[in-house]
């Protein structure tokens, strides 16, 4: 479910890197909006946004661009840019697409795994378990993007693969990689898609799968109605 290490980072930590900086500032952006540290109908100031990562304005400029392309912020004349709505069907569908197309590679990796491949995920899960044990929330962001990575090349499907890449863009890593609970049960959820993925069980891999997105929109949606995102406006006086 995550993306690699890198793409996510706390709010007011300057960027390590210059090359592809509207990416990253994108990236960093998406990952606010959807672990709820910023709120559709928000406004994002340039300026601010530039001095938090210790980047110029243009990257920043550039990036927001992006995101009204993909609806995630929208421009207004004169004020500048604002958060768009976020729905709760909104945040179950992005993980139900990404469920399904991840759902359907697992299902046809496990026609061609060997068992070289079974080897590398284990070694990848054993790893999984001691970052997980010392709370090394990179390290669980960065194995378990390789430990999909690995299961969706299976499956040989570079359209699928490229879908699922993009709208993976709009999973929190972070929010999953730092919850305890979550990396508990992920553990779990990745035994079980490696028996089903040894034992070639194609219905079992795509069962699992789809259970690790929809995990993971309860999580987020819970995460963001706690925070109040959904709470019902105040009535205005009369």
């Amino acid at each position: 479910m995550t993306s690699p290490a890198g793409a996510r980072r706390a709010r007011g930590t300057p960027l390590p890197r210059a090359p592809q900086l509207a990416d990253e500032v994108a990236a960093h952006l998406r990952d606010l909006i959807m672990s709820g540290q910023i709120w559709p109908g928000e406004y994002i100031r340039l300026d601010d946004v530039a001095r938090e990562l210790g980047v110029s304005v243009t990257p920043v400029r550039e990036a927001l661009v992006r995101l009204r392309g993909e609806d995630m912020v929208e421009l207004e004349p004169r004020r500048g840019y604002v958060v768009s709505p976020l729905s709760q069907q909104d945040v179950r569908d992005l993980f139900s697409l990404q469920g399904d197309i991840a759902g359907e590679l697992a299902a046809r990796a496990t026609a061609v795994i060997e068992p070289q491949h079974l080897t590398q995920l284990r070694d990848l899960q054993e790893a999984l378990r001691g970052a997980v044990r010392t709370e090394a929330v990179d390290k669980i962001e960065q194995l378990e993007f390789e430990f999909h990575r690995i299961i969706n090349r299976l499956a040989q499907a570079r359209k699928l693969s490229w879908f699922l890449h993009t709208a993976n863009r709009y999973t929190p890593a972070r929010f999953y990689s730092a919850d305890q609970a979550w990396c508990s049960d992920m553990l779990g959820r990745h035994d079980a898609l490696l028996t089903a993925l040894e034992n070639r069980d194609a219905d079992e891999a795509r069962a699992v799968t789809v259970r690790h997105f929809t995990d993971g929109a309860d999580r987020l949606i819970a995460h963001l109605a706690k925070l109040g995102m959904w709470r019902p406006a105040s009535p205005q006086p009369d």
